[in-house]
């Protein structure tokens, strides 16, 4: 029945009986229970047809936070939300992820623990932390599996690092597909088919099909950043292998290639701000770049049939360069058909899409039946 309020749309006891079939009495109690564990809320009353107006209840989003985390290969990001996901405190530190599990876990506490009680919150109040790490994630566990840029953190169990910390549950997944989710939820909702690729110091998607995340057997879909790309055949790449799209088209490669040609880069918002400043090498490095990622998404294109592509990460701020390069290749190579509605754009939701996402993580799975089930269940035995 909880289900029903998630729109978050006030009902009355007599709408819920129509709607589930179940008899006055039970709804009744159902929505005490409800109330009881702080999901319900009373939300006025409804018009009156004759006699004294019905009661309304709503879903009450504040009754929990969650945290919401987003660890890049040199940043930080986190965010307390809501049950419905709205943010109420966020936070972005520079913060390299090769400092390994146990510095970088530490700096998530305790960013963490300060911006909820910069919110007015309590830890206690945490329903769960959502974190999404970049690099290949076992869901199933939350365990890093030999990521390239991420020295020291092979099989952490993070979750176990983070509950010890925090002491709330804590699902980990790669952090593009949390920025798939954030960006599918919040504002492409209505797509049930789409990519979510990150153009950064590396390069990942995160696939929604039939509106849902999908993972694949072991958690490795939508590793783009480690196909193969015909101008790449020679080039070595951080996984161990040779001529990979990240190798080629990533951050990294970016600011090799533009530093061989005496521009003064270091990181990949050097390249970015050389691009918006007009540096035409700068910008034909950025357009090539995006032609080699367009060549491996026209192959996905043929293979999934979405019917959007966004493109979030650092890079995507370069402007209608990369985005024009990525739209060259696909449209060319691509059937007619796969593409006739597709539409191919930059990020919607911004830098917050992987908080957001994080954070959605974890309230779709607090939210769902069977949890709702085990809390109500829980707070009766207490």
């Amino acid at each position: 029945m909880f289900q029903l309020f998630r729109d978050g749309r006030p009902r009355t006891r007599a709408s819920l009986v129509a709607a589930t079939g179940q008899s006055r009495s039970t709804v009744a109690a159902r929505i005490d229970a409800l109330r009881a564990v702080g999901l319900l809320a009373p939300a006025g009353e409804a018009s009156s047809t004759g006699g004294r107006p019905p009661s309304t209840f709503a879903f009450d989003p504040t009754s929990r936070i969650v945290l919401g985390v987003d660890l890049g290969a040199s940043h930080a990001r986190l965010a307390i939300t809501d049950l419905a996901g709205e943010p109420i405190g966020v936070l972005q530190e520079p913060l390299s992820i090769a400092d390994g599990p146990t510095h970088v876990l530490d700096w998530v506490a305790e960013a963490g623990s300060k911006v909820i009680a910069q919110a007015g919150r309590r830890v206690d109040e945490l329903a769960g932390i959502g974190i999404g790490l970049p690099g290949p994630v076992d869901h199933t566990t939350g365990r890093p599996v030999n990521p390239p840029i991420m020295p020291g953190w092979d099989g952490t169990d993070v979750p176990a690092e983070l509950f010890a910390r925090l002491r709330a549950p804590v699902l980990v997944d790669n952090d593009v597909n949390i920025m798939a989710l954030g960006e599918h939820r919040t504002v492409c909702a209505s797509v049930d088919d789409l990519l979510f690729v990150k153009v950064a110091t590396g390069i990942g998607a995160g696939v929604i099909m039939d509106g849902e995340l999908r993972r694949g057997a072991q958690g490795a879909a939508g590793d783009l950043g480690h196909i193969t790309v015909p101008r790449g055949s020679d080039i070595p790449c951080r996984c161990g292998n040779t001529g990979c799209l990240e190798a080629v088209a990533g951050g990294a490669a970016l600011v090799a290639d533009l530093r061989a040609r005496g521009a003064d880069v270091s990181s990949t918002s050097d390249v970015v701000d050389l691009v918006r400043a007009g540096d035409v090498a700068a910008g034909q490095a950025v357009r090539q770049a995006g032609r080699d990622i367009g060549s491996v998404l026209a192959a996905s294109v043929s293979l999934l049939n979405p019917a959007r592509i966004v493109i979030g990460g650092i890079l995507s701020d370069a402007g209608e360069h990369l985005m024009a390069g990525i739209r060259e290749i696909v449209y060319q190579r691509s059937l007619p058909l796969a593409t006739q509605h597709l539409r191919i754009a930059t990020t919607g939701a911004g830098a917050q899409a992987g908080v957001v996402g994080a954070a959605f993580l974890v309230t779709e799975q607090y939210l769902a039946a069977p949890s709702i089930d085990a809390l109500i269940a829980s707070a009766e035995s207490a």
